[in-house]
Order: C-alpha cells, then structure tokens, then sequence
C-alpha cells in the first residue's frame, strides 16, 4: 500500500548537535515546564530540540508507522525563527518551543487533510486545507511547533489504527499490538517520546481509548469547551477534540490553548461563562482525590451494549435492542483485576469509590441507546467542507461530481447497519437537524433524559464522578485473528460520554501481565474539567504508573503495512 509521506529536507544549517547521551537522557519524557527551563538556561535551543524529535521520527516511524506526513522544513524553519526572538520562555506563548502533532482530520493550513483516506490523497484532487482548524490555529498561536500530521484509520472510523491513505500504526509497548483508534498514530508518537504532545479527535472513545492503550493521558473536553471547527467530521454531532500528552500538567497546559468560544463552532458560544477557566494547572493538585466520591457505572461492567450513533425513534424497541445486544461489548477478566487494582489506588489516594448495582444500571444504557445521531452526519459534512473543502469540492455532492465516485459511506450516513433497519424495511434518511421534526423524537429528548439521570446520580449518592475502565480488553494482538477473523481493534463502553458531551480524562492505570498499559478513565460534571485533571494528576501523582516504551528497529510483522 502505497503511504503518503512528505519528509523535506533541512533548508538551514543546523547548529552544533549537543552530546547525544546528554539530550536523550534529558529530553526523552520531558515535560513543558521542564523543556521550557532547559531553553531558559540555554542548555539546548529550540532548533536542537526539533532535530532531535525528528531524527526520533525518522528512526522509528518505518517501524510504527505513527506519523503521516512529516513538516521538517516548516518545523526547523519556526524553530530557527523562535531561537532568534530571544527571550526568557515566559515572555512568549504557553506551548513556545514544544514539538507537537495533529491528527490527520485536523486541518492544517496548505496540508493535505487525509482523514486516514486514499479518496482524499488522489493526485490533483486532494483536500488541501485552505486554513487552520481553530484549534491549530491556537496551537500555533501559543508556540507550538507542528511537526507531523498523524495516522488514523479512515474517516476516524474503526477502534484500530489502518487507514487506506497510509497503512497501520503499531502500538509502541508492541508493535504486534493496536494502539487502538482512531487516534492511534497521535498516542504511538506521543507515547514514543516523537512528539511532546498531540490533539485526538473522539467521536465515540476516540481520545480515551487510544491512551489506555498506551499509558497516555487523554482529555475529553465537555463539548463546547474546545471548537471543533476544521476537523474533518465522523460524526460532528459526537464530534470532540483534546489534548493527548504523557503526563496530566501537559495536558492542562494544551487544554487551556485548545479551549475557547469559536463562531465557526456553535456548540462553543457562551462556554467561557460556564467553564472552569485556563489555566488548568490551577487545580492540580496532589490531595484533589481526597474526600471525593467515585461511582463504577454498573453497565460497564455488566458490558451492555450501546451501538454507536445510536438508534432512531422511527426503529421499533425490538430492533432497537437487538443492535444494543449486538454493540455488547463482555469486560475481559484480565481487564477487570487491573481495574480493581486501580479503585485500590484511588481509595489509597483519598477516594470513596462506590461500587453498586444502581450506579448508571443497565436502563441508563438502554435508555442512551435512542439518542441517535445517524441521520445527521451528512450534514456535519457538508459544513466541514463548506469552511475548510479544497476549491475543488465544497459539499458531499461536490465531491462526488468531481471524482465521479461518492465520498465513504461513513460520513454520508449511507451504512447500511446504521441506515437500514429489519432488513431494509426501514430506512433511516440524512436530514438537516435544525428542521427535522423528528429531532426532538431522535435526539434532545432522550438527551436529556439521559442527562438527567447522570447527574441525578452524582446528586443522590454525593459523586465527584464516575470510574471506569477506557476499554473493555488489554490492547489486542494484530498477528492473531480476533473473534473469528481480521482484528478490528479493541473496544470500550464509554460512547455514552460522547453522546452526553461530558468531560472526562484516562490517565494511565498501571500495566498487565503482558506488559501493555491498562488506562482508567473518570467522568465528571460538565464544564468542570479543572476538577476532573486534578483527580487525573492526583492519581497520577500518588501511583507514577507510566513508564515509556521500549522501542524497536527491526519491525516484527513481515509487512508493517
């Protein structure tokens, strides 16, 4: 499978390299407040701290395959421009001299926004950016240095990491194994020490589960909290994106770049009054767990299903739970003692954790399976292309006339085990949300009602939040056949969260027998994401589970593709 890769050379003479055993030692899981004191002191520059994240992306990416396209010119020319403005870090942005990546659906001015597939990459007809997403935009804006966009599978689309555009990212605890998706090319690379940090996207665990698999913290933001403004859509009305770091303080840190009102994102306007505001190391803290109350959703544990995109009004109750028992998704044993070990962790830190048959029982599950989104994802792509579409195609139906061939089915809602229910009987049509009368029937009703019940919750028994595994299984191994054929990657239950647009973090949990990492996940209120990283960084704190990867350079699949 042909990938498509643009490495470019350097432009400008590098300055003398420092000591290799010197900068390994001090930048492999370097935090940013720690880069930014080393560049206060002068112990390195910012151009000698680019070169060495790119020589890492040029040593391991043939092996992992994390990093799609790679801006090496862009980067070392930024870097080059940053040492010459001088100055003490402080005087300059939040994420100054920091070497990040973005997730291939996320545009980048004058790049190819691939979003993991071949359609988009056709020469001549690619979709080339026209601007930056708003998030880039605030990336750039705070000093952040872009120095690759990402793998992700195809629309975002899959719970591993295969795109059609570039082929398969392996997880860097074992390449053998998936990192998960879609935002598994950000988490190899960032868990990889190839990047300090990176965004995710998440429609339905697509941040989370990524990181548990691969010791990273990962930030769901409540939505609105960050626009989503010029990410290519999965499913914009479940749509999310946040930072993806090593540790809880840079992930605070990105958060408050990433977060703030945007016109182009309508979910944004009024969340600078209801929010916990930047910064977010403000409430990190090493007590935050103490005295605070954690709820075990009961239907994760029970491994209900909720299928994704959830199930129309217009679909009978019985078909309706059909596809709930067939989105099951059974709480691996192995899965279940890490996650018993991880509450240990968290009592031992402070924390009450209530563990209970009425915490979000199975009807809250049965009850968030008819909050369904399907019949609206062609609209989220139209906007998408309207604002950040190539001149070539501004709409779906553009983009068909021009490449005689229609855009995936994924993100045009022409699946058929989303759009076509009881053998064909009955069809779910793609409508325009704001004018559909059956939106209230499909979506804000029982939206709502599930809310209610949330937070209802957290009232009656007095929660802080709720606890869970990130995924339902260990990271699988790709080499084997999973439930009868091709592994399609591991799962998780946390869909919900995107369907509510609650917060919440994984922070690494600790680590199975096999050696892969096990991610604990907590939710909280909405609006309140300062909170919920000071539970994160308080666990984070009180265990110290991550350590980074041992990382090969001979692949251990014939193919990596």
């Amino acid at each position: 499978m042909a990938g498509l890769i643009a490495w470019s050379s350097c432009a400008l003479a590098a300055p003398a390299a420092p000591a290799k055993a010197a900068i390994d030692a001090d930048l492999i899981e370097v935090s940013i407040p720690q880069l930014h004191a080393l560049y206060d002191h002068h112990t390195y520059t910012v151009r000698q701290v680019v070169d060495w994240y790119l020589a890492r992306i040029a040593r391991y990416n043939p092996i992992y395959h994390p990093v799609e396209q790679v801006f090496a010119d862009e980067a070392r020319a930024l870097a080059d421009r940053q040492d010459a403005a001088g100055g003490p870090t402080a005087s300059h942005g939040a994420l100054w001299g920091v070497p990040i990546v973005i997730k291939a659906n996320t545009s980048i001015a004058g790049k190819i926004t691939t979003d993991g597939w071949e359609g988009y990459t056709v020469p001549g007809h690619e979709l080339v950016a026209p601007r930056d997403a708003t998030v880039v935009a605030r990336l750039k804006a705070a000093g952040a240095i872009i120095i690759g966009h990402t793998n992700m599978p195809d629309f975002a689309d899959a719970d591993t990491n295969r795109s059609s555009s570039f082929g398969r990212t392996g997880n860097a605890y074992d390449v053998r194994f998936s990192p998960g998706g879609s935002s598994g090319g950000t988490v190899t690379a960032v868990t990889s020490n190839l990047a300090m940090l990176g965004n995710g996207t998440d429609t339905g665990n697509s941040i989370r589960m990524p990181a548990g698999t691969s010791a990273l913290v990962g930030v769901f933001p409540t939505r609105g909290l960050v626009s989503i403004a010029g990410i290519a859509p999965l499913d914009w009305l479940l749509d999310n994106t946040g930072p993806i770091a090593r540790n809880v303080t840079d992930a605070a840190i990105a958060l408050g770049v990433m977060a703030g009102e945007d016109p182009l994102d309508p979910v944004t306007k009024g969340s600078a009054q209801r929010a916990q505001g930047a910064p977010y190391t403000a409430y990190l803290k090493a007590d935050a767990l103490k005295g605070k109350r954690f709820g075990v959703p009961a239907f994760i544990l029970q491994g209900l299903g909720i299928p994704f995109h959830g199930i129309p009004a217009i679909v009978p109750e019985g078909a309706a739970q059909k596809a709930a028992a067939n989105a099951a998704i059974p709480l691996d044993p192995r899965t279940r003692a890490a996650f018993m070990k991880a509450i240990d962790d968290l009592r031992a830190a402070g924390a009450t954790v209530v563990v209970d048959d009425s915490v979000l029982p199975a009807s809250f599950a049965y009850d968030a399976v008819r909050i369904a989104t399907y019949p609206y994802v062609r609209e989220g792509t139209d906007l998408f292309l309207a604002n950040f579409g190539p001149a070539q195609y501004h709409s779906s139906g553009e983009y068909e006339r021009v490449m005689g061939a229609p855009l995936g089915a994924a993100i045009i809602g022409t699946q058929p085990n989303n759009s076509e229910f009881l053998a064909g009987d009955v069809k779910i049509r793609q409508r325009l949300v704001e004018t559909d009368p059956d939106a209230n029937a499909n979506l804000w009703d029982p939206l709502a009602k599930v809310m209610k019940t949330y937070l209802d919750t957290m009232e009656r028994l007095h929660l802080d939040g709720y606890v869970y595994p990130a995924i339902q299984m260990p990271p699988v191994d790709e080499t084997m056949p999973q439930n009868g054929g091709l592994s399609d990657g591991p799962h998780s239950a946390t869909s919900w969260v995107n369907m509510l647009g609650v917060p919440a973090v994984v922070v690494p949990g600790g680590f199975y027998d096999s050696g892969l990492p096990f991610g604990l996940e907590i939710a909280g209120r909405p609006f309140h994401d300062g909170d919920l990283l000071g539970y994160a960084f308080a666990f984070e704190q009180a265990t110290h589970h991550r350590h980074p990867p041992v990382l090969v350079e001979q692949g251990l699949l014939p193919d990596a593709h």
